[in-house]
């Protein structure tokens, strides 16, 4: 095999490195290293706009993937056939998102209190 086929229109290699530790009380640290590949050249995007990109990406995967996995419990949704799954995954991206517009960080938290009173939902989304 020649090198590069799998990749013929990569331009930039990256690598990254990362202290990850588990969600775990007293998970030790552990270096990861990841790899990524881009098309764009390094006259459009140097190391320092590539790291933004990527640590961007991060940024959404956290406030918002991982919500919806963890505090939701997406994944473990039984809701799989026709537009249901897209329909709730909306539903739960509406509701992240008027709670972040109110400046919540703790969707969790916020959640928990909603749930106490059922007009607090609708204060927040200017329905009652």
């Amino acid at each position: 095999m020649k090198a590069g086929l799998l990749f013929p229109h990569a331009v930039q290699a990256i690598q990254i490195k990362r202290q990850v530790r588990g969600i775990a009380v007293g998970s030790k640290r552990r270096t990861v290293t990841v790899y990524a590949i881009t098309s764009v050249p390094v006259h459009q995007a140097g190391p320092a706009e590539l790291a933004a990109w990527i640590r961007g990406h991060w940024t959404i995967e956290n406030r918002l993937h991982w919500v919806r996995d963890v505090t939701y419990g997406e994944d473990h949704s039984q809701t799989r056939t026709g537009n249901a799954p897209r329909a709730m995954a909306t539903l739960r991206n509406l509701a992240i998102s008027a709670l972040r517009l109110t400046g919540t960080d703790n969707i969790a938290k916020a959640i928990r209190h909603l749930a106490r009173d059922a007009a607090r939902p609708l204060q927040i989304l200017g329905i009652r």
